[in-house]
């Protein structure tokens, strides 16, 4: 399960994160609609919640 985690899951939510972030820099950079970048602001705190939610599980998988 761990490995799992560690392996898989992990890596994609990670790579969520910063997808969502390379879009919002982009959408700043062409000077794109703020209500985009206000969305994609949310989604990228969201993602990273989940993100570390993910991590602490995949640690205390780790540790059992």
């Amino acid at each position: 399960m761990a490995s799992f985690l560690s392996m898989i899951v992990l890596p994609v939510a990670v790579g969520a994160v910063a997808l969502v972030l390379l879009m919002g820099l982009v959408n700043m950079m062409r000077g794109g609609s703020p209500n985009r970048s206000q969305t994609l602001m949310r989604w990228r705190v969201l993602l990273q919640f989940v993100a570390i939610v993910i991590t602490m599980f995949t640690v205390w998988a780790m540790g059992h």
